[in-house]
C-alpha cells in the first residue's frame, strides 16, 4: 500500500512517537510510506526508516489552510497514494480536503479525549476509518455522533518491547539510592504536583529514596516549571526531588527507576506506562482512563485514586519496602506488554484498518 502520514505537531509527545514508530514499521514491512510535516518538524529526526524523498514539508498552520490542502492533494495524486492518515485534529480537515480531491481514503487517529468541534462535524463525513488509541477515546468519539460507530476501531499504541527489556538488563544492579520517577509534560493534567506532595510524605519517613520528574514545560513562559520549582522549595525537597527536563531516550532513563509513577488526572492511553512495564519497572498509576485499560490492579501494577496523594505515598512506600513485590509486578507487566502492546501487533491491526478503508468508496461508505 501507499500511505501518507500527516502530522503538523511542533513538539514531540506520545502521539508523535507513535506516528514515528508506525511510519518506520510500515516502511520496514514493505509499504510505500510518505510523511507530511511542518518545516523543521521534530519528527524529521525520528523517521529513520522512511526515505527522505518521501517526506514533504508544508506550512500546516491551521485547519482552514486551503493552500496547504491543495498542495497536499497534488502530492497525493503525484505519488498515487491510497491512504491518507492524519493524527492531529487541526490536520483532519486538510487531510479530508486532500483525499476528496485526490480520490484517496481518509483514516484518522484520535490520541486524546477532548471532543472534536463544529468544523470537524462539517468536514469529516467522508472518513473511511477512525482509530482510537483506547476504549475511552472510542467511547468519547461514539458519543459525539460524528462518525458511523462501525468505523471507529480501538488500536492500542504499541512499542518495541525488546528495546526496553534490553535497557533494563544492561542497567540492572547499578543501584545506589532507590529512585522513583515520572515522565510527562510539566502540565497540571499530568499531576506532577501530586507526585511532589507524595514525595514529601515518603521522604518524611526515609532518606534512601530520590524522586525524578522528566519532561518539558510546553507553556509559553515556563510557568508550569516555575510553579513546580516553587512547590519543591516550599516543601524543602530541593535535595530529594529533581526536574531533569526533556529526555530524548526514555529507554535509557527507565532502567534507573525502581518505581515508575503516572499521577495523571486524565490520560487517554499512557505510552510511558507501557514503556516502563516493558522494562520490568513496577508501575503505580492514578485511575485515569488509559491506565485502567492497561493495568490490572495488584497484578501488573498498582492503581490509586486520582489526586489522592496520601494513597499514592502509601503505595510508593509499600513497594519501596518490598523488593519481591516490585519484581513480581514488573515480571507480570513485561509478559502482558509483550502480549498486548507490541509494535508488531499495532502494525498488523493498522494494516487491517487500511485494508478495510480501501474497501470503502471514496465517499467513505462501504
Amino acid at each position: 500500500m501507499k500511505i501518507l502520514q500527516v502530522c503538523s505537531a511542533r513538539q514531540l509527545g506520545g502521539g508523535e512517537r507513535h506516528l514515528a514508530d508506525l511510519a518506520n514499521g510500515l516502511t520496514r514491512r514493505g509499504h510505500g510510506v510518505f510523511v507530511a510535516v511542518i518545516p523543521s518538524s521534530p519528527l524529521l529526526g525520528e523517521l529513520s526508516a522512511v526515505p527522505k524523498q518521501n517526506i514533504v514539508e508544508l506550512p500546516m498552520r491551521n485547519s482552514l489552510n486551503v493552500a496547504s490542502a491543495f498542495k497536499l492533494a497534488r502530492f497525493v495524486r503525484r505519488h498515487e497514494i491510497e491512504i491518507v492518515h492524519a493524527h492531529v485534529a487541526r490536520d483532519y480537515p486538510l487531510a479530508a480536503l486532500a483525499t476528496r480531491r485526490a480520490g484517496a481514503r481518509l483514516v484518522l487517529t484520535r490520541h486524546v479525549l477532548f471532543p472534536l468541534n463544529r468544523i470537524h462535524r462539517l468536514t469529516l463525513r467522508r472518513t473511511a476509518r477512525v482509530i482510537a488509541v483506547s476504549q475511552a477515546v472510542a467511547e468519547g468519539l461514539r458519543a459525539q455522533g460524528i462518525f458511523d460507530p462501525d468505523k471507529i476501531i480501538c488500536i492500542h499504541n504499541g512499542i518495541d518491547v525488546d528495546r526496553f527489556v534490553k535497557g533494563r538488563e544492561d542497567e540492572h544492579g547499578a543501584e545506589k539510592k532507590l529512585r522513583v520517577g515520572m515522565i510527562g509534560h510539566l502540565a497540571p493534567i499530568k499531576g506532577p504536583d501530586d507526585f511532589i506532595r507524595a514525595a514529601m510524605v515518603v521522604c518524611a519517613g526515609r532518606d534512601d529514596v530520590e524522586f525524578i520528574i522528566a519532561g518539558e514545560d510546553k507553556s509559553r513562559d515556563g510557568e508550569h516549571r516555575r510553579s513546580l520549582e516553587g512547590l519543591i522549595d516550599e516543601l524543602n525537597l530541593t535535595k530529594r526531588v529533581r526536574l531533569i527536563g526533556w529526555v530524548d531516550d526514555v529507554a535509557k532513563l527507565l532502567p534507573t527507576f525502581d518505581l515508575f509513577v503516572s499521577p495523571s488526572r486524565s490520560e487517554p492511553f499512557g505510552l510511558s506506562i507501557i514503556e516502563a512495564m516493558a522494562g520490568g519497572v513496577p508501575v503505580i498509576a492514578s485511575m485515569s482512563e488509559g491506565a485502567r485499560e492497561i493495568i490490572d490492579d495488584n497484578q501488573t501494577g498498582r492503581l490509586v485514586p486520582i489526586g489522592d496523594t496520601d494513597a499514592l505515598a502509601r503505595a510508593i512506600g509499600e513497594l519501596l519496602s518490598d523488593r519481591k513485590e516490585r519484581d513480581r509486578l514488573g515480571q507480570n507487566a513485561q509478559r502482558v506488554v509483550r502480549e498486548r502492546f507490541s509494535l508488531e501487533r499495532m502494525l498488523e491491526a493498522t494494516e487491517q484498518v487500511y485494508r478495510q478503508g480501501l474497501e470503502t468508496r471514496p465517499g467513505g461508505s462501504a
